[in-house]
């Protein structure tokens, strides 16, 4: 992982992170492109920041959600344009059971700013 690519990710999953814990649809939506596709954890395809706001205002209100980001990596597929790939554990402190996820983004510079053009997730257990 380049110390670039590394420290923009890093930054992005701060804040997404920061967004989870509250379940802030505005403030998680604004970490990704207008022109995003989201996969979350329904079959749905979710496009656009407002897609992304409703994907995350149609989640539970679970009281204290976290979101733990493990073998993180991440590379520079061009001068504006960065692939992630990383493992998540959701702790939803009881109130459902605890899920993991693969999950992969495709982060490009938008108006000078890093954002989530492509968010995938996907099961940890193997489908085949």
């Amino acid at each position: 992982m380049s110390d670039e690519a590394d420290a923009i990710v890093s930054a992005i999953i701060a804040k997404w992170r920061a967004g989870f814990a509250t379940l802030d649809a505005a403030a998680l939506s604004s970490l990704y492109s207008k022109n995003a596709f989201f996969f979350g954890s329904n079959p749905k395809l979710y496009r656009g920041r407002d897609g992304v706001a409703d994907y995350f205002n149609g989640l539970p209100r679970w009281r204290k959600p976290a979101a733990v980001f493990s073998e993180v990596k991440a590379a520079h597929a061009g001068a504006d344009l960065i692939n992630m790939g990383a493992t998540i554990s959701f702790d939803l402190a009881g109130e459902r059971p605890d899920l993991v996820v693969k999950m992969s983004w495709v982060i490009i510079r938008e108006d000078g700013d890093w954002k989530i053009v492509n968010h995938h997730a996907s099961s940890q257990a193997p489908l085949i």
